[in-house]
């Protein structure tokens, strides 16, 4: 392993305050789902499954608008955005403590719509100041610090709410989006890399252009992937209340996310990269048998080793190929859409577990997410193999186009070469 690639990475230009910035920026977003939680449980006296639909509501908005949000951006650029989505979301934050139930329901949804989009904006940030050979690099350096932005987010969300509260959460948080906007406002990343199209070409780029079979088998193996992250969520916590060791949860967790950031900087040193789909179709296939070691915490600790490694990769090759297949004209867009797939996954992850783990026993839903990762990979492996027969034709065919040009070429030497020199004298 060598660390070349991040050495050179990080020494692009813009590439370290990107990192940092939108790293801080994204620990207010990854706490805004355990706060509403626990406001609508501790101070609006609901229960929890009033409390995940309100959770529900704002991450069907978040989903949403990340596209919307990206196309804004391609064609207004992007402080405009910034101005918008900071305002709109520091409104909902600030106002929604002060709603009854019902009205925060409505407000999640719009406030999700309006998310700041601290991780579109980083990612397409990357592809605009990475060139191609680095870009896998600095995805990875991407994926570990987002599993640092949820290791850290969720908990001081925690923290703040079980200690002075749900409202004065929901302040803090609103303080930290306003903060965040306003950093990545100052560091206005550039979305676009030089020489490429212009922001007023955004929309004229059609987007059948682009949209195309592959770009979207990539955002199913993008959905499928964060299934598989979100049902293991829930799973672990399955698991170990079924076996009386609930006090382990906050460890496995964390050894999770350790492996999780390992794998991904692992794969950002390597000498090639992998396809989407091989990494899902993995990671799903070690993620089934991880139950069988439900009776051990650490047994189980252990078994998310291959599972936990190949997360972070996962995500990076997704980011990476959306960036490719997309123009850069429309690449805010595109980024929407992959962030959209992440978060539909997440939010399907989770009742997909719990069902298998209602129904059967808590083991099951490792397997059930497991599974549903394997179907999709195979729904989406005919598209695959498709792109890999085209690239092996066109590889075909450019060894053909050099093999036609050398061969007149060759004839030419060798024919220049057999005819005698003007004024020479003629063998004898």
């Amino acid at each position: 392993m060598t660390l070349t690639p991040y050495k050179e990475t990080l020494a692009l230009r813009g590439i370290r305050s990107l990192l940092v910035v939108a790293t801080l920026a994204r620990i207010p977003i990854a706490a805004g789902p355990v706060v509403i939680t626990l406001h609508v449980v501790q101070d609006l006296h609901r229960g929890y499954g009033l409390a995940g639909l309100a959770t529900a509501a704002f991450t069907i908005g978040s989903s949403l608008g990340a596209p919307i949000m990206g196309r804004l951006m391609d064609g207004r650029g992007l402080r405009p955005v910034l101005v918008l989505t900071t305002v709109g979301e520091v409104t909902f934050w600030t106002s929604a403590q002060a709603m009854p139930y019902w009205a925060v329901l409505l407000a999640a949804l719009v406030g999700g719509i309006v998310t700041l989009p601290a991780f579109a904006v980083a990612r397409q940030s990357i592809a605009a100041l990475a060139p191609e050979s680095h870009r896998r690099a600095a995805f990875s350096l991407d994926s570990i610090a987002t599993e640092i932005s949820f290791m850290t987010g969720p908990a001081l969300g925690v923290v703040v709410a079980t200690t002075v509260g749900g409202r004065p959460a929901m302040f803090a948080l609103g303080a930290g989006i306003l903060i965040s906007g306003i950093g990545l406002f100052w560091l206005d990343p550039p979305i676009r890399g030089r020489g490429e199209e212009p922001t007023s070409v955004a929309a004229r780029v059609p987007r059948r252009s682009w949209v195309t079979p592959r770009f979207v088998a990539v955002l199913a193996v993008t959905m499928a992937s964060t299934v598989v992250l979100s049902g293991t969520d829930v799973a672990i916590i399955g698991n170990l209340r079924g076996t009386g060791q609930v006090e382990w949860t906050g460890l496995v967790y964390a050894v999770w996310a350790a492996y999780s950031m390992l794998g991904g900087f692992a794969y950002g040193t390597g000498n090639r990269s992998l396809s989407p789909l091989t990494l899902l179709a993995s990671m799903a296939v070690v993620t089934v048998p991880v139950g069988l070691g439900g009776h051990q915490w650490w047994l189980l600790a252990v078994l998310m080793i291959p599972a936990g490694a190949l997360c972070a990769p996962t995500i990076t090759a997704t980011a990476d190929v959306v960036s490719r297949l997309a123009p850069a004209a429309a690449r805010g867009e595109a980024m929407g859409l992959h962030n959209s797939s992440l978060t539909v996954g997440v939010a399907l992850g989770a009742p997909v577990a719990g069902a298998a783990m209602d129904a059967l026993s808590p083991p099951w839903g490792f397997a059930a997410v497991g599974g549903l990762g394997m179907l999709v990979a195979l729904a989406v492996l005919p598209t695959e193999l498709r792109r890999r027969a085209d690239e092996r034709r066109a590889a075909a065919a450019q060894r053909m186009i050099r093999l036609d040009t050398a061969v007149p070429a060759a004839g030419a030497v060798l024919a220049a070469e057999a005819e005698p020199s003007a004024g020479a004298e003629p063998a004898r």
